[in-house]
C-alpha cells in the first residue's frame, strides 16, 4: 500500500504549465527525492505535496488523507527539510520554532510548549534563546 500516492498532477500560473501530470506513489520505508533542472517544477511539486501551493488538478493522498481537500489535516503529518534554511537569522531558536509552528496552525500555548519539548530533546534547551544565525 502506498504512504503517497499522486497522480496527474498539474499546476498552471496562467499561461504556463509549471507542473504537467505527475503521478507516483511511494511505500513505507522507500526514499523518494526529485532531481531535474531548474525550472521543471520539483519546487512547484513540493510546494503542492505540503500544502503551501494548490494544485490546478490532480490529486494527492497521504494514507487515507485527501491532501488538497484537506490540506491542514495533511499537514500535521509532514516534514520537509528544504535545502536552504527557512529560517530567520534575527529570531533565537525558540521563536523560529514558534514562528513555523504557528504556520500550521498551533495555537501559541501549544507551540510554545512543543518548542520547549524540542529544543530539550534536542540538548538545544541552554541555548534557545541564542540568535538563530549563532547557530553553527
Amino acid at each position: 500500500m502506498s504512504l503517497l500516492e499522486v497522480k496527474n498532477l498539474n499546476k498552471r500560473f496562467g499561461d504556463v504549465v509549471a507542473v504537467r501530470d505527475v503521478s507516483f506513489s511511494i511505500v513505507r520505508g522507500e526514499v523518494f527525492g526529485f532531481l531535474g533542472p531548474n525550472g521543471a517544477g520539483k519546487t512547484t511539486t513540493i510546494n503542492m505535496l505540503t500544502g503551501l501551493a494548490r494544485p490546478t488538478s490532480g490529486s494527492i493522498w497521504l494514507s487515507n488523507i485527501d491532501c488538497v481537500n484537506d490540506t491542514k489535516k495533511a499537514q500535521q503529518k509532514i516534514g520537509i527539510v528544504p535545502d536552504e534554511s527557512n529560517l530567520y537569522d534575527e529570531m533565537d531558536g525558540f521563536e523560529n520554532l514558534c514562528f513555523c509552528a504557528a504556520l500550521y496552525g498551533m495555537k501559541k500555548k501549544e507551540r510554545e510548549r512543543r518548542a520547549r519539548e524540542l529544543l530539550q530533546l534536542f540538548g538545544l534547551d541552554s541555548v534557545g534563546k541564542r540568535p538563530f544565525r549563532a547557530y553553527s
